[in-house]
């Protein structure tokens, strides 16, 4: 594992940025990961998709579907596109905190 750090950040990563420890991540760790991501400021529409996968990631143990997530969020893929312009799989859910998702997120 590798080591992330930006400003008091620090956490174990993977080889694709994604948290080793999810329990560990809070708002701090999220806007750390953000800028890795492309993502200079988190605007309530980017708390609002990172909270939503964070809490489904929470309840099931597992990132929701792509329709579920653009559905329950009420924002298409491309909004959720050009607010995680790397996807709601790769960019979406690391800021969220979640592991790398193995399915279609």
């Amino acid at each position: 594992m590798a080591t992330f750090e930006r400003g008091n950040v620090k956490i174990e990563v993977d080889e694709d940025g994604f948290m080793a420890e999810p329990e560990k991540w809070n708002e701090e760790v999220a806007l750390a990961l953000a800028s890795t991501e492309n993502v200079m400021d988190m605007t309530e529409a980017h708390w609002k998709v990172a909270n939503y996968l964070r809490n489904y990631y929470q309840q099931f143990g597992i990132a929701p579907m792509i329709r579920k997530l653009c559905k329950e969020t009420g924002f298409s893929l491309k909004e959720i596109y050009d607010l995680y312009p790397s996807g709601p799989a790769k960019g979406a859910c690391k800021v969220a905190g979640l592991p790398k998702p193995t399915g279609c997120v």
